[in-house]
């Protein structure tokens, strides 16, 4: 599998009266760092949760592509790395124990664990820190430790729901870093935020409100078109923001 392609086509889903997703259509294409950027309520979540079949659609196909040919969700799930907005590490493992324990449940060969490790380590700047609880850690090197054990299986695919809400500027800066280490491998990364500075750090943007897709596209392209010197100026022209 080469070429990794999702297309989401008019999907739909409500909660009781309340609409989610209105009819939302976008493609994630291999080797691109796509944002779903938006503030809370516009879906975001709801469109993760949809991708890994952990809800079904209303309306609508989500189509997972390798090579140009539609493939079955369940063959193409162990490709899938996935960071949810709540904490999902153990903590009172350490960081070295987090990373022993999913090299073994990924079943990652030692001398590939030992290299991938001290790149990961390196990358982190969590060299300093491996033998402390992740329970003791601060915001931003728990997130740091959690894409750490999800690059640890080289996923083709890594959904990231809001991973840098909360943390610090440094460790927003070295996680960012991983993130273009992970695309820079082919690994096809979508993460949503609600910081419309991290827009431009995308090879492409979903810029959603209230369940609808605003526009699609490269960051700087859609800045020029629009005459916005940034997202917040984007959002604000295109009615977005005004409920938050």
């Amino acid at each position: 599998m080469n070429d990794i392609e999702i297309r989401i086509a008019n999907v739909s889903k409500g909660f009781k009266k309340t609409p989610a997703l209105d009819g939302v259509s976008m493609n994630f294409q291999g080797g691109n760092l796509y944002g779903v950027i938006g503030p809370a309520g516009a879906g975001k979540t709801t469109l993760f949760r949809l991708m890994l079949h952990l809800l079904h659609a209303d309306a609508g196909d989500i189509t997972y592509m390798a090579d140009g040919a539609p493939i079955d969700f369940q063959d193409f799930r162990q490709h899938i790395a996935y960071m949810p907005q709540s904490q999902s590490l153990y903590a009172d493992l350490s960081v070295d124990e987090h990373l022993d324990f999913f090299q073994k449940l990924y079943s990652i060969a030692p001398d590939e664990y030992r290299r991938k490790k001290a790149e990961l380590v390196n990358l982190a700047r969590l060299d300093k820190f491996l033998d402390m609880p992740a329970g003791n850690l601060s915001g931003g090197m728990y997130k740091k430790l959690g894409l750490m054990c999800a690059l640890l299986r080289s996923p083709r695919v890594m959904l990231l729901d809001e991973p840098t809400n909360g943390v610090d500027p440094i460790s927003r800066r070295e996680f960012w870093n991983l993130l273009h280490a992970a695309r820079s491998q082919g690994i096809l990364v979508i993460m949503s935020t609600a910081y419309m500075d991290e827009a431009e750090r995308c090879s492409q943007v979903v810029l959603m409100e209230r369940g609808g897709v605003l526009a699609v596209g490269e960051p700087r392209d859609l800045l020029t078109r629009n005459r916005c010197a940034n997202f917040d100026e984007f959002f604000l022209k295109r009615g977005g923001l005004q409920h938050e």
